[in-house]
């Protein structure tokens, strides 16, 4: 570990607390775009089918990239107030970056109406399309600026990580493997980033790829390229950056959690070969949303279904067990932060689990059309990944044990589980009732009780986001304080 100065915690903790306040002023209004689109299935608000699909894809892309950009975030301060020497310069560069690209999406979507949802699916954007060409070329160049912005970030805490831990093979844990103890300890915080940003790397240059084609497109309409090559590109791109996105929030759960069970969570071989192996299945469990694609040659659709199950397996269980062995018999004194990190614990499971359902091959035919795809990655998104953001964020507004002293975020904290919970039981019961996904409304479905069905359960969900909102504003009566009043940075 390093020896930060008190000028650099406070540098590093300025930085993160502007990436926190962006983040919670984000993350309801997107939260807000997603009431709205269910308000529309549930025939209670009648919105335009080109509004609709356009908050959907503001939705899923913001929804993403706010997630991931706060995952990194808090990875930035862990890292350079820990572990390895990070440039603020550049962590308020990818910021403005982020931001930049961030506002170019809000105008492509709110005013252009750009609605080809995240993936973008070639030739979709360029034909057949009912918004302004210009909403289309600034979707692509905003995601051209995010991915660089996360390009350069991960490549920036990658490179500093191997200047103090050393060569590939160090960061990756191999030499656990022998039979000597390694010299220099490896932080388990920095096996995690190390396997899941150097796939990210990968998974960005592909969206590059994908999007730098794309652009080619709509400066020339007349060229064409293989829509199942962009289609993988794209997947590779989007799955593995959710996928990650996740893996960020679980290393600050092995670098924080301890704090509370006074127990070390360090690094062994059976944790370094749990998370080697996410690091292959990872690159290729995006293979299980192209089932329905035929073109697609048969022996990846198996690679699919077995780097699906695969990368379940490792890291998730090897994790679960390390989280049960911290808590139990602990003696810890229970407040939110421990809470966010077992119940995110438990939402990473059953969306885990879920997504796992979705992609055996048999099951995922009659499945992944339908609204059980959005109950899997809401699940482990709204109940995992933040959930792991809320406890660092309180672990970041309060100096020690003051949090067990102010109920309000208990409350909110419950509150908002409760509400999530029971919105993504919605998708679950609509995509056991073959609801499908990605409709504006079910008015036109005369299949069975679908329309009824599909319109009942978004009602209900639209309650529950209800909940869910009273939940986090309850939260952020505490969090907004705290993070805007001169503290001593945790460190």
């Amino acid at each position: 570990m390093i020896q930060a100065s008190s000028l650099e915690l406070r540098q590093h903790k300025k930085l993160v607390t502007v990436w926190s306040i962006t983040f919670l002023i984000l993350f309801p209004v997107l939260i807000t775009f997603g009431l709205l689109m269910r308000m529309k299935q549930g025939e209670v608000l009648n919105i335009g089918h080109d509004t609709f699909y356009a908050l959907m894809t503001l939705h899923g892309l913001g929804m993403a990239g706010v997630l991931f950009s706060i995952a990194w975030a808090a990875l930035f301060y862990l890292i350079g107030t820990r572990y390895a020497r990070l440039n603020i310069k550049v962590g308020y560069f990818i910021y403005f970056l982020v931001l930049i690209g961030t506002v170019e999406l809000v105008i492509a979507s709110l005013i252009g109406k750009f609605g080809a949802g995240w993936y973008l699916l070639y030739p979709l954007p360029f034909k057949g399309a009912n918004w302004a060409s210009w909403a289309t070329g600034l979707s692509i160049i905003a995601l051209i600026v995010l991915g660089v912005a996360w390009l350069i970030g991960s490549l920036h805490v990658v490179y500093a990580l191997s200047n103090k831990y050393g060569s590939f093979y160090k960061l990756m844990g191999w030499n656990y493997l022998g039979k000597k103890e390694p010299e220099q300890k490896l932080p388990s915080i920095v096996l995690i980033t190390t396997a899941s940003l150097v796939p990210a790397i990968l998974s960005f240059l592909a969206g590059a790829v994908f999007l730098v084609m794309n652009l080619m497109q709509q400066f020339e309409p007349t060229l064409a390229f293989d829509p199942l090559l962009l289609k993988n590109l794209v997947f590779f791109f989007g799955h593995t950056l959710v996928n990650v996105t996740m893996y960020l929030g679980v290393a600050w759960v092995y670098a924080l959690l301890p704090e509370y069970t006074k127990r070390e969570w360090g690094v062994n071989k059976v944790v370094v070969l749990s998370w080697n192996g996410t690091f292959i299945f990872i690159m290729f469990a995006y293979f299980h949303h192209l089932y329905m694609d035929f073109a697609q040659p048969l022996g990846l659709h198996y690679a699919g279904q077995l780097a699906s199950y695969f990368s379940a397996i490792p890291a998730t269980v090897v994790t679960m067990f390390g989280v049960i062995v911290q808590f139990y018999h602990s003696k810890m004194k229970w407040s939110i932060i421990p809470m966010t990190f077992l119940i995110g614990m438990a939402g990473w499971a059953i969306g885990g689990f879920a997504a796992v359902v979705d992609s055996t091959i048999s099951i995922n035919k009659i499945l992944h059309n339908t609204l059980w795809v959005p109950a899997h990655f809401h699940t482990y998104m709204l109940l995992g990944i933040v959930l792991f953001i809320f406890g660092f964020l309180f672990y970041l507004a309060y100096c020690n044990s003051e949090e067990r002293n102010d109920p309000k975020p208990g409350f909110g904290f419950w509150t908002f589980v409760v509400g999530a919970f029971g919105f993504v039981l919605m998708f679950y019961l609509g995509g056991m009732n073959s609801v499908p996904r990605r409709y504006s409304d079910y008015v036109a479905i005369e299949s069975g009780n679908v329309h009824h069905t599909g319109a009942l359960l978004a009602k209900i969900a639209a309650v529950f986001v209800g909940i869910i909102l009273i939940g986090l504003f309850t939260m952020y009566g505490s969090l907004f304080v705290k993070l805007l009043k001169p503290s001593k940075a945790n460190s």
